[in-house]
């Protein structure tokens, strides 16, 4: 396996080690206090597992923490041998240059360490979180020592405007094909069981994807639960502070992101195919309110740039969607921003004709994703219109309804996707 992302400074305190239960990789940038705040609570795990924790530093502090992470290993001694704080970084500094650049070089590297010191499970802790509970990372870990479940995902705060690209396809999209009502499939805060890596690590390997990346390792992770019987969870971690939303740069994330849940989701078709209604799954802690940010999304510029999308994109929408869809379509772009309404059912449908025409190469796979920008846009203009002036509480019944609509137009999925001839727009 490999382990370029990972120090040799790392590796070689990782091998002084004789083994682990259990590998945290912290990658966000916490500070002294809360890793050692962090650390207090993984002592206290049930049966005094052994925990190695990957602090993520900058290159040029490496040399220097790693004399004092050595020695905070040792003096815990007397009460407690079981917890070593090693440094460790990622590309030659602090975090690379995107927050998924980040997660999934960490996600490969802890994979390695972990497999290195045949550890029971492992953790990856990306987010900065707000108004979490008590003990936290205890509810995310302990599933993995007890072997009660092979996946912990995160289950934050729901705030109106943060995430919508995990709510409007990623979250409902996963629930629809797999049964599972798992609100962060893929994370970026998770804990994974010794079993589950390396079953999908083998997997990933023999499709050939073992060096494409941590993203379409990171998408895979609930498929491969799933899939293989592997038992799942989500721990309520409290509110995720999110980075700021970069209308501008949507294109570029719908391809990083979408493009490995559309590759994960042709090489488990034979599973979801399968799976007819979506089951509640075991949730940890218990969620506790949290104050909402300001701030509000700009519904007429969303609505503009989709209305620019209908008029200039249609050649490209017509070799994806149905000619309905492209009707319904140029029919909404000629609303005003103050009446814009995007269907729940016609946005499920543009979903899965994407990822439909994603399997079968229609067009350029980079060229079709960043297609529905505007789209999604327009969806993201029409929730923000709807929500503006709505409590929290309604945003969930408004996204839970979404997640129910994904549910009831899956057989047009199934269908288009065992027969796409006879669906041909």
């Amino acid at each position: 396996m490999e382990t370029e992302s990972t120090p040799q400074q790392t590796v070689k305190s990782a091998e002084e080690i004789d083994g682990a239960d259990l590998v945290v990789g912290i990658l966000a940038d916490l500070g002294q206090y809360a890793v050692a705040g962090l650390c207090d609570d993984l002592r206290g795990l049930p049966g005094n597992p052994r925990v190695v924790v990957l602090q993520n530093v900058p290159q040029n502090a490496l040399q220097n923490h790693a004399a004092s992470a050595s020695a905070a290993g040792s003096d815990s001694s007397a009460q407690n041998s079981s917890l070593f704080l090693l440094p460790w970084t990622l590309h030659g500094q602090s975090l690379p240059t995107t927050p998924f650049e980040s997660v999934t070089a960490a996600f490969s590297s802890i994979f390695a360490l972990s497999e290195r010191l045949g550890a029971r499970g492992c953790c990856l802790l990306a987010s900065h979180l707000e108004y979490a509970p008590s003990k936290w990372i205890c509810r995310l870990t302990e599933p993995l020592l007890d072997k009660s479940s092979d996946f912990v995902a995160p289950r934050y705060a729901l705030r109106k405007f943060e995430g919508l690209l995990n709510h409007s396809i990623i979250s409902p999209l996963t629930r629809s094909l797999y049964g599972k009502r798992i609100q962060n499939p893929m994370g970026p805060d998770f804990a994974i069981s010794q079993q589950l890596f390396q079953t999908l690590w083998g997997a990933e390997g023999r499709n050939g994807e073992r060096t494409a990346g941590g993203m379409n390792l990171l998408a895979s992770l609930l498929p491969r639960a799933v899939c293989s019987d592997l038992q799942v969870c989500q721990a309520y971690l409290g509110a995720r502070t999110y980075p700021p939303v970069d209308w501008t740069a949507v294109s570029s994330l719908l391809t990083q992101v979408l493009g490995p849940v559309f590759l994960a989701m042709e090489r488990s078709a034979a599973c979801w195919q399968k799976t007819r209604a979506s089951t509640p799954i075991r949730t940890l802690n218990q969620p506790l309110p949290v104050p909402q940010p300001a701030g509000s999304v700009e519904v007429a510029r969303l609505v503009n740039s989709f209305q620019l999308g209908v008029r200039d994109l249609q050649e490209i929408w017509g070799l994806v969607l149905p000619p309905a869809i492209l009707l319904e379509l140029r029919k909404l772009s000629r609303l005003p921003a103050e009446q814009h309404h995007f269907p729940d059912d016609l946005w499920v449908r543009i979903v899965y004709d994407f990822a439909l025409a994603h399997r079968l190469r229609t067009i350029n796979r980079d060229h079709l994703l960043a297609s529905l920008t505007p789209l999604y846009l327009g969806w993201v203009a029409s929730y923000a219109r709807e929500m503006e002036n709505s409590e929290v509480t309604a945003a969930e019944q408004r996204l839970e309804r979404l997640a129910l609509a994904y549910e009831a137009e899956k057989p047009y999925l199934v269908s288009r996707w065992r027969w796409p001839d006879r669906f041909n727009p």
